[in-house]
């Protein structure tokens, strides 16, 4: 069997245009549809006066289509034909009825996508549950086939009636299985973070567009092995490193799936345990294709994405750092850079594959986990070894000397949490000076 084709189609209703140039929008899902292993032979945008309730398409585009999927099925197997919106059940059957071939949508893509790429015990059941969920709104035309209701006395239905309840039975228990074993997941990811709190390590989250280079920097940072690769939705299990600054101070980075638009809300729903490690974090880096001629609009969708999480617009701009990647591919002239320095004045230009400006990145977000921390100088008798290592462990020591006594001043930048519990655990220590 050779690789199994596809086309890809892509709808744009004239009187509601989508808001990205509808040759792009194709592209996209040409990339989804390669992403599961489809070879696109056939891809264009219809162009559509008003949608039909029935099927979506009029009957001159279905007949071509149906025309083109058996021009084919003559000498390669049947196409898989992808459309690129959100169809309801009717219109899917309806479309495979008169295409008398297999018909996805956007939203079924991309599950699938996710279902190819998860890797974890709690990625797959979360894939599930979002499949599952897609498909409880279906089930009901699955057995149009059996009749509803064939008569008869009694309370007895139809076999169609009998079928369709004990699918929807069967689904709601996994939904329920599934659910429980999330609920495991989510405990013990929430006891991993208040670990992470009680040792005050602060947390950052990657988070932006699909194949904006999350990963690669990932790899960059932390010398991690995450797969990275030039296509979508190549990372979906997130993964945790620990990441050293130069001024002593750590913090743990995570690589998280990415964002796309329209992302099916199934899949938010099912992946909102992985989300609340980007929800909880200290910092998030949102990363950015800055070779995309879309940058403005992929950021939008993620930040769509953040709301439909409970972050509001002040939550995001305290805690996002913007990181303006594939800076390789842009002219020094280039007017993109221009215009993205005017679209995130703060955002940093970094090149994940060459590691250019890596370290201007790392210096900048020393910097911002840095903004709460004060400056104490604190004075440590000899016999207080324990303090001493204490403080090298969790502040950052700036500098020290020893006076006249033996006793060692030590300045020290550090975390007021952690500067409560140095007063806590040593109330004798004096704090000689403290610096705001």
């Amino acid at each position: 069997m050779g690789t199994p084709i596809a086309f890809v189609i892509h709808p744009e209703v004239r009187n509601a245009p989508s808001s990205r140039p509808a040759d792009l929008m194709l592209d996209e899902a040409c990339l989804l549809a390669e992403a599961i292993g489809l070879e696109v032979v056939h891809a264009e945008v219809v162009a559509l006066a008003k949608l039909r309730a029935g099927s979506y398409f009029g009957k001159g585009v279905t007949e071509r289509l149906a025309d083109l999927t058996e021009d084919f099925m003559s000498s390669h197997d049947a196409p898989v034909i992808i459309i690129n919106t959100t169809l309801s059940p009717v219109q899917q059957r309806n479309l495979e009825t008169q295409i008398k071939a297999k018909v996805i949508d956007r939203t079924q893509l991309i599950l699938e996508i996710f279902g190819a790429r998860a890797q974890t015990h709690a990625g797959r059941l979360q894939v599930e549950l979002a499949a599952l969920s897609f498909q409880r709104s279906r089930l009901v035309r699955s057995w149009t086939h059996l009749e509803r209701q064939r008569g008869g006395s009694g309370f007895l239905g139809g076999p169609g009636e009998r079928q369709i309840e004990l699918d929807r039975r069967m689904l709601m228990d996994r939904v329920i299985r599934i659910k429980a074993e999330l609920k495991e997941v989510t405990r013990t990811r929430t006891l991993q973070r208040s670990n992470r709190l009680r040792s005050e390590t602060p947390t950052l989250a990657l988070i932006g567009y699909t194949n904006a280079g999350k990963s690669t920097l990932f790899n960059r940072l932390t010398g991690a092995g995450v797969l990275s690769k030039d296509m979508l939705f190549a990372t979906l299990d997130p993964t945790m490193r620990e990441l050293d600054f130069a001024s002593g101070r750590k913090a743990v980075l995570a690589d998280t799936v990415g964002f796309i638009s329209q992302l099916p809300t199934e899949l938010i729903e099912a992946f909102k345990s992985t989300l609340e490690e980007v929800v909880h974090a200290d910092v998030m880096l949102h990363v950015h294709d800055a070779s995309s001629p879309q940058v403005a609009e992929e950021a939008a969708d993620v930040i769509k994405v953040l709301g439909d999480l409970g972050m509001d617009a002040e939550t995001q701009a305290a805690r996002v750092v913007h990181v303006l990647n594939k800076a390789d591919l842009l002219e020094p002239d280039d007017e993109q850079i221009a215009s993205l320095q005017n679209m995130f004045p703060s955002g940093v230009f970094v090149s994940a594959a060459t590691g250019d400006g890596v370290d201007d990145l790392m210096a900048h977000l020393d910097r911002h986990l840095g903004k709460s921390a004060i400056l104490v100088t604190v004075d440590v008798p000899p016999i207080d070894g324990a303090a001493r290592a204490w403080l090298h462990q969790n502040a950052m020591v700036k500098s020290s000397h020893f006076d006249e006594r033996g006793h060692e001043q030590i300045l020290v930048s550090i975390d007021p949490a952690n500067h409560a519990r140095l007063c806590a655990r040593w109330p004798d220590l004096a704090i000689l000076n403290t610096v705001s």
